[in-house]
């Protein structure tokens, strides 16, 4: 937990009492938790603006910090009715950093029986995030061609695989070291952009879904359809960068006649449960890095903040 905005130094591991769950959520213990780059921007409150979506202005209104959370149902409260004491979940809340959290029932689902807790805790953010930007922003229909940069990170090994499970024909881009391991989840074709600038490409896409959104989409745009949609995922803790992308990339985007849309995941129990499906027909698997213990969680988010996570990074309680 922590008291105050900071790097990964400011957290501290203590004891404290069990969380008491309201009317209507559920008390989880906590088997596995993933950090998402949402972590250290709501850590650091970097940028500026974070802090002004519900986040606290001065003091961080969360002490503890971990939105994907997979575990075991420990007890629910007197308006819960979706799920029993044993239950074993996954969903996204905040808190999830620590051995038991409480979670509203209307973002949790039941886990699929075959999927480890580490699994399960890779999937709510990144999951929800890929989903939303191909289907609701992205409006990929298939047959047509998507391009996913940084298809290699959190949002990007899910964005290839529901991609592919939508029928589209999917173009990576990620380093080197990563090319076989995206092309080893879907990937019909993979650019290492060490190699080849992906906006240098003849061919045109339908959709670009670009996880380095926070740079000008100049380049990018060069290659999408003029019916095509280009959807931003992600930024970094600047608040100049922020502001590229909330501001300045869409201006460039209606000077050139494209489509623009940058958004943050919304939690919603119903795309949850279509994720589930996804994982339960084998069409989604969560790609993991690496796994650490809830008292290296301060190494954890560092290992993340530095951008080069292949996949998820998950935190066993």
């Amino acid at each position: 937990m922590r008291t105050k905005y900071g790097s990964p130094d400011v957290l501290e591991l203590r004891e404290i009492d069990r969380p008491d769950p309201k009317d209507n959520q559920v008390l989880v213990k906590v088997h596995a938790v993933s950090v998402n780059p949402l972590d250290w921007h709501v850590l650091r409150g970097e940028p500026f603006l974070v802090r002004l979506m519900g986040f606290g202005l001065l003091k961080p209104k969360h002490q503890i910090l971990g939105a994907d959370i997979a575990g075991r149902v420990e007890a629910i409260g007197k308006n819960v009715t979706q799920f029993k004491v044993d239950d074993e979940v996954f969903g996204s809340g905040m808190g999830g950093f620590a051995e038991y959290a409480c979670v509203s029932q209307n973002r949790l689902v039941l886990k699929p029986t075959a999927m480890t807790f580490e699994q399960a805790a890779a999937v709510p953010v990144a999951g929800l995030t890929a989903l939303q930007a191909l289907r609701d922003h992205g409006r990929l229909q298939s047959g047509q061609h998507v391009l996913i940069n940084g298809a290699s990170g959190g949002v990007g090994t899910f964005a290839v695989q529901i991609a592919k499970a939508l029928g589209a024909q999917v173009i990576g881009v990620c380093s080197g070291r990563n090319v076989e391991m995206v092309r080893s989840i879907g990937a019909d074709h993979v650019i290492d952009y060490t190699k080849e600038e992906f906006w240098r490409s003849e061919k045109k896409f339908d959709l670009i879904v670009d996880n380095a959104a926070f740079q000008s989409i100049g380049k990018p745009l060069r290659v999408l359809k003029a019916t095509g949609i280009y959807v931003g995922v992600g930024g970094s803790s600047s608040t100049l960068s922020f502001l590229q992308s909330l501001i300045v990339n869409p201006l460039i985007a209606r000077m050139k006649g494209r489509k623009v849309v940058s958004f943050m995941a919304n939690v919603k129990q119903a795309d949850l449960v279509s994720i589930k499906e996804l994982l339960e027909a084998g069409k989604v698997v969560p790609v993991i890095d690496r796994k650490y213990a809830l008292s290296e969680t301060p190494e954890a988010i560092r290992y993340v903040e530095k951008g080069h996570a292949r996949g998820k990074v998950i935190i066993t309680i």
